[in-house]
Formats: C-alpha cells, sequence, structure tokens
C-alpha cells in the first residue's frame, strides 16, 4: 500500500503545472471533449508507465542491492531539483489531430510523457518497492488526479493554483525519499 500511496501522491504533487497539464488544458480547449481526452490520457499513462515501470524492475535484476540503494537515492534527489524547474510546453505536442481526438490525446501524452521527471519517477519507485503493478497503478492514479480537472475545469483552476507552492511539496518528498533511501530505508525491502 506504500508503493502505490507513494506513487499517486509524487506523481500527482509532480504534474501540476507541468506540460502534461498543460497539454490536458489546450486538449480540452480545443476539443471540448473530455471524455476522449481522458481516456487518451489514461490509455496513453497506462502504456507509458507501463513501460517505465517494467524498466525500473528490470534494472533491479542488474544492479546489485548497495548500488542499487545509491542510484535510486541519488535519482530522487536529482528528481527533487528537476521538479523546482519550471516544464516548457512544446506546441508540437498538440499537433496530432488527424488521429481523431482520442488518437490526439493517446500520441500526444505518450511522446510528451517520454523522459518526462514523472517517467523516470515510475522507474525509480518501481526499482525502488519491487512492485511493478502497484507503482504503475500509483502513478497512472496520480497522472489522472492532476490531469482530469484541468480536462473538465481548464483554466478556472489552472489561475487559482499555487503551483510554485506544489511544486515545492513535490521536491520536499522526492528529497526525502531520496536521503531516506541513502540512509538505508528500504534495507527492509532488500536493498
Amino acid at each position: 500500500m506504500e508503493a502505490f500511496l507513494i506513487s499517486t501522491g509524487i506523481v500527482a504533487l509532480a504534474e501540476v503545472g507541468d506540460k502534461t497539464q498543460i497539454l490536458a488544458f489546450i486538449l480540452a480547449a480545443k476539443y471540448k471533449k473530455p471524455v476522449p481526452i481522458v481516456l487518451g490520457i489514461l490509455v496513453a499513462t497506462l502504456a507509458n508507465h507501463g513501460f517505465a515501470g517494467a524498466l525500473g524492475a528490470w534494472i533491479t535484476t542488474l544492479i546489485g542491492p548497495q548500488t542499487l540503494r545509491w542510484v535510486l537515492g541519488i535519482s530522487f534527489i536529482g528528481m527533487a531539483i528537476w521538479t523546482l524547474i519550471p516544464d516548457k510546453f512544446d506546441e508540437a505536442d498538440a499537433k496530432f489531430a488527424r488521429f481523431g481526438v482520442f488518437g490526439t490525446t493517446l500520441v500526444a501524452f505518450f511522446l510528451a510523457e517520454m523522459g518526462d521527471k514523472t517517467q523516470v519517477a515510475t522507474i525509480a519507485l518501481a526499482a525502488q518497492y519491487h512492485a511493478l503493478f502497484t507503482v504503475v497503478a500509483g502513478t497512472t492514479l496520480g497522472m489522472m488526479i492532476a490531469n482530469v480537472p484541468a480536462v473538465f475545469l481548464g483554466n478556472r483552476i489552472a489561475e487559482k493554483m499555487p503551483v510554485r507552492l506544489v511544486h515545492r511539496i513535490a521536491a520536499a518528498i522526492f528529497a526525502i525519499l531520496g536521503m531516506a533511501t541513502l540512509l538505508g530505508a528500504g534495507a527492509k525491502l532488500g536493498f
């Protein structure tokens, strides 16, 4: 349960103000069809985070427990720093209109998440907790928590969201995870 809750919380917080949340706002404003947009976000996230989680699980088979602890600890601290750097949205992420609303959302979200901090976090969390399905379920739920309101409520919530504060909270959680991992908090999990 810990892996699920931490994965959900970290991604939900990290996604606020992220380029994929901006993409959700743009797609919602452009198409005004929230259901296919939400379904596209869900399928893209499951595919992207499923791949990332599998990569994280595979990495644990290649690296010894002590090395893994250091790699994960430093990765989480790096994620904390990265979370504080504002994302830049690339207009090309939203230019797949020939695929329809669902297809455009699916392709745009999948591509926008490639190498994004939440994908990297999914890799690290899957390696940390050795719980592929639990982590992917949590990171996917976190993505939906952040982006579904963006689709349905659009700019009404964007203007009121304290993005900088939310990013600082997410960065603090990543930093705490990193320090705890470096100090051996994951020892009971085998590293």
